[in-house]
């Protein structure tokens, strides 16, 4: 369940879908080496899972977020955000 931003200098509580950006990520649901419930043995595919994050408003106006497996989800800035900064 979505509480707060997801950016995590941020502590905005979630009350609306209307306010910020909501992303649904695909994630990795374990390791190669790892089992879970819900895997198929049969199949070497491990299987999908979904989370979802949220942004507030003044959050998503400067980053959005992105998904690399081995770290997670993490904040990255907007192209756009960037050059403004400069």
């Amino acid at each position: 369940m979505v509480s707060k931003c997801a950016n995590p200098n941020c502590s905005a509580p979630f009350l609306y879908l209307h306010q910020g950006k909501l992303f649904r990520m695909e994630t990795d649901a374990f390791g190669a080496n790892d089992s879970a419930v819900g895997a198929d043995p049969g199949t070497k595919k491990p299987s999908r899972h979904i989370e979802f994050y949220w942004l507030c408003n003044d959050c998503a106006a400067a980053m959005t977020l992105t998904y690399k497996k081995g770290t997670g989800v993490t904040t990255k800035p907007l192209a756009h955000a960037q050059g403004a900064a400069s």
